[in-house]
């Protein structure tokens, strides 16, 4: 069984733009290395992760984005965690548990393993590792400690705070010593960022008239670091509410992946006179830091110092309603796919 993107998406991506279709090749062959492949590996897919960037590979681009477009027809990949179960590569040898780059199938065979991290902590839940030990996990760290710089005692909102990235984000500038608000979709999100996530005051942004208003009251002397991760209305509503010299550390705006017509942000021109720095990144680049942080999140974990947030869907067929559903605001937390629990 696989996933595959049927047509290349305009406007609003659909569970109707994926299919959920049968592997015409037996098992025995998909489970081993092809003869003569040399430095490959074939991974089973355990735990499959949904992202908000997936959406942007579903479109066709020109020129090329950074990420390259996923191909109709051909299987839908993304962030997985996996076990190792043949292998022709002198650094990777069967029963390896491993996250990075993986087809959204039930066995993967990689030919640039290289893309492969080896699971250092599997006494932690393996499903962590596509979220708050993975790629999520470190893209919250670099875009709050490399990129935004922070201090203690500064002012931090965050957009989307109850997702993968947010929900750690928070919880990070809460170590640190900072103020800290988040902005969710519903009132049990609201719930989770105050009670579980420690977060200072949060708010339902559909039940606010005014965002802009709405971030006064939150924070009436100002916003030091906004974790953007929805652009649009609320970017907006933010650079009426930054302080002097505040960063704005760019990780998504997903509220933008689905329209036809980027929206404009009208008041940019804010930056200038409160010299404000914005700085989008893309946590690859930042990949031969991951072991620190990998060491330091397990230390967090284990010292209770941070928690998470799993929504779990069953089945390698859920996966497409699972990541439509992350543009629709029905998780909460990281969305997690089971295709096998071992």
């Amino acid at each position: 069984m696989k996933v595959v993107l049927k047509k290349y998406v305009t406007g609003k991506a659909e569970e109707s733009d994926m299919e959920v279709v049968a592997t015409e090749e037996e098992a025995a062959v998909l489970k081993k290395v092809p003869e003569g492949s040399k430095d490959a590996v074939v991974l089973k897919n355990l735990y499959l992760s949904c992202d908000p960037y997936m959406r942007s590979r579903m479109t066709k681009h020109d020129p090329p984005s950074y990420n390259p477009d996923f191909v109709p027809g051909e299987v839908i990949t993304g962030f997985g965690v996996s076990k190792v179960v043949d292998s022709t590569h002198p650094n990777f040898k069967v029963g390896d548990l491993v996250w990075g780059t993986t087809g959204w199938e039930e066995y993967t065979l990689i030919t640039n393993p290289l893309i492969l991290f080896k699971i250092n902590h599997p006494d932690m839940p393996l499903s962590y590792y596509t979220g708050i030990l993975g790629m999520p996990g470190f893209t919250a760290y670099v875009g709050f400690h490399e990129i935004a710089s922070p201090k203690k005692g500064e002012y931090v909102f965050i957009s989307a705070a109850a997702g993968a990235v947010g929900q750690l984000v928070g919880q990070f500038a809460k170590i640190l010593g900072c103020y800290v608000v988040g902005a969710a979709g519903s009132d049990e999100k609201v719930g989770l960022l105050k009670s579980k996530f420690g977060f200072d005051d949060a708010f339902n942004y559909k039940k606010e008239p005014d965002l802009s208003l709405a971030l006064k009251r939150c924070f009436p002397e100002g916003i030091d670091i906004y974790f953007e991760n929805v652009g649009g209305a609320m970017l907006e509503a933010v650079l009426d509410n930054m302080r002097l010299h505040g960063r704005i550390s760019a990780c998504g705006m997903i509220s933008q992946y689905n329209l036809l017509e980027p929206e404009g942000i009208r008041n940019i021109v804010q930056i200038i006179p409160k010299r404000i720095r914005m700085e989008g990144f893309i946590v690859s680049d930042h990949f031969a830091n991951y072991r620190k942080f990998e060491e330091t999140a397990v230390q967090y974990i284990k010292e209770g110092k941070i928690t998470y947030v799993e929504d779990i869907a069953e089945g390698l067929e859920k996966a497409p309603s699972a990541l439509i559903g992350l543009f629709e605001g029905k998780n909460v937390g990281k969305q997690v796919v089971v295709v096998s629990h071992g």
